[in-house]
């Protein structure tokens, strides 16, 4: 197969994009995609991650470190401006502070549901600690909803 000229544009647009790895509030369908994501994110892919889930008790979940698979979506967006409104969300600022961050934003690998590796996208991590320390209950499946709780 030949590769076109515009092919390889579509090719250097992607490998651009900022992919976001969500596993909660702003998965598709879930109380923030709407205000944030939608009309902004150019691609989204169910994908799956490696780490730890919790359900926090403030009808939101919690992603830490682990070996355990978390489910969700990569978002793609063509502006990393984005980033901006999600950290001030999530409650991460990469700025020195008294008070620490909710959240970090760290970059890690993601998979496709047949476990192929489809690069690395940033994601909102919590520490263990803090997740269990403020009621965090694991979710052992790796798959969080808020729609259950009559959002």
């Amino acid at each position: 197969m030949i590769s076109t000229g515009l092919d390889s544009e579509l090719r250097e647009i992607m490998s651009e994009l900022l992919k976001l790895f969500v596993y909660g509030t702003l998965k598709p369908g879930e109380s923030n995609y709407e205000a944030y994501c939608a009309g902004q994110a150019v691609e989204v892919q169910e994908a799956i991650a490696y780490g730890e889930l919790f359900d926090l008790p403030f009808d939101y979940p919690a992603m830490t470190a682990g070996d355990r698979p978390v489910y969700g979506y990569i978002l793609s967006f063509s502006n990393a401006a984005i980033l901006d409104d999600l950290d001030e969300l999530e409650g991460y600022s990469s700025e020195p502070s008294l008070t620490p961050n909710e959240y970090e934003r760290e970059e890690i690998e993601v998979f496709s549901l047949d476990g192929r590796s489809l690069g690395s996208a940033w994601v909102y991590l919590m520490s263990v600690e803090q997740a269990i320390e403020i009621g965090g209950i694991l979710l052992a499946d790796g798959r969080w909803t808020g729609k259950t709780l009559g959002n």
